[in-house]
């Protein structure tokens, strides 16, 4: 079943979004706007480790943002592509640890809508317009989580680890592997503080994410709460073309930056000095590559259904997209120490931890891989360099 056809057989979650004054994306734009101003004003507050933003979170509530990205209809903002990338730079902009918790509720969103049944959809719906936060854990820890079946119900066991918004997020999508071998989709019911182990995330930054492991053990998951099919977590485009939305927060948190050194030169006197002037022109550059790469995957991705696009190719520009946004977003932070100097190692200067958090959360597994497979799409590739992505 399509999307689109769920959305007719949604009777009831239409109902519920009938006269809410349900937000479009300009509206959208401009609340994400004043949420990620007003998180910049905490972030130093919440920088410690096993932190929760929970005074940003409940303002991504307020203004209806957990639900912005179900489709009008649901009586969010229907944001996608350019919309939705916008949204996330500008939360990334104030809270890169805000942004990677939003970013991730809004990839938990996208596979329920994406694989589940009707009953699936209006729970998430319902529970988003609630306040609850979801997010999407896939990294197995020491016990990989595993889904046994039993009379009615089903049984997980295992960990997941590297989960952020843990103990905070009651109602994560996971992924687990059931007694066939079948990777599936799993929303199971959390309590509120329980289960979760922060003390292992000892990163330099994102210390506000509440990253730690959740153990699983002895939770027992009705059948209503596995979500799609075998192997469709990994089903491309999908998966790989939703890569852009972190690297549109990488994005904010690199535009934050920018700011950030544009002032420290204004507030010293240093601007006109031409090897600043040479660096600040250099970072400029840098945040707009950054940009320009984001904003042309955001709209790749969001072809890629119903276009005479292959899968093959969104995978490749996504991924090309992402390691450029990586490797810009490490030469700006040296453009901007070196500029700043010491001060910029020195808290509570935001320059420090915006790029603490922006050096960590830029590390995303398997660089090499997605490099490498980009470049054995496009050496395969008959056009000419003109009409690659076209």
């Amino acid at each position: 079943m399509t999307v689109t056809s769920k959305l007719s057989a949604l009777g009831e979650i239409v109902a519920l979004a009938e006269g809410d004054g349900a937000m479009r994306g300009r509206a959208a734009l401009a609340a994400a706007r004043d949420i990620g101003n007003r998180a910049f004003t905490r972030a130093d507050n919440y920088d410690r480790d096993g932190a929760y933003p929970a005074a940003d979170v409940a303002a991504v509530h307020e203004a209806g943002l957990l639900t912005a990205a179900f489709p009008s209809e649901f009586g969010g903002a229907g944001l996608a592509g350019l919309a939705l990338c916008e949204v996330l730079r500008q939360i990334g902009s104030g809270s890169l640890p805000l942004g990677r918790l939003f970013e991730g509720h809004v990839n938990a969103i996208s596979l329920v809508l994406r694989y589940g049944r009707c009953e699936q959809i209006a729970r998430v719906v319902r529970e988003s317009r609630e306040g609850k936060l979801f997010g999407v854990w896939n990294t197995d820890g020491p016990e990989s989580l595993h889904l046994f079946q039993g009379e009615r119900n089903y049984r997980l066991e295992g960990q997941k680890i590297l989960a952020s918004g843990a103990g905070f997020i009651e109602r994560p999508l996971v992924t687990a592997t059931d007694e066939r071998g079948r990777r599936l989709m799993v929303l199971p019911q959390l309590r509120f503080g329980e289960r979760a182990d922060l003390s292992g995330w000892t990163a330099q930054g994102m210390r506000a994410s509440a990253t730690g492991a959740v153990d699983f053990s002895g939770i027992m998951v009705e059948p209503s709460e596995i979500v799609g099919g075998a192997g469709d977590y990994d089903r491309q485009p999908a998966f790989s073309g939703g890569a852009w939305r972190f690297a549109a927060v990488h994005l904010g948190g690199m535009e934050r930056l920018l700011d950030l050194l544009r002032e420290h030169l204004r507030r010293t006197g240093r601007g006109g000095d031409p090897h600043q002037a040479a660096r600040l022109g250099q970072a400029a550059m840098a945040t707009e590559t950054g940009r320009l790469w984001v904003e042309r995957a955001a709209e790749i991705a969001d072809e890629a259904l119903g276009s005479a696009r292959s899968s093959d190719q969104v995978v490749a520009y996504v991924n090309l997209a992402r390691l450029a946004v990586e490797r810009a977003g490490l030469d700006l932070m040296q453009l901007v120490q070196r500029s700043v100097g010491l001060q910029g190692f020195m808290r509570p200067n935001p320059i420090e931890r915006v790029s603490r958090d922006l050096a960590t959360y830029l590390r995303q597994p398997g660089p090499d891989r997605a490099l490498t497979n980009a470049a054995e799409w496009v050496l395969e590739r008959e056009e000419p360099a003109f009409d690659l992505w076209r």
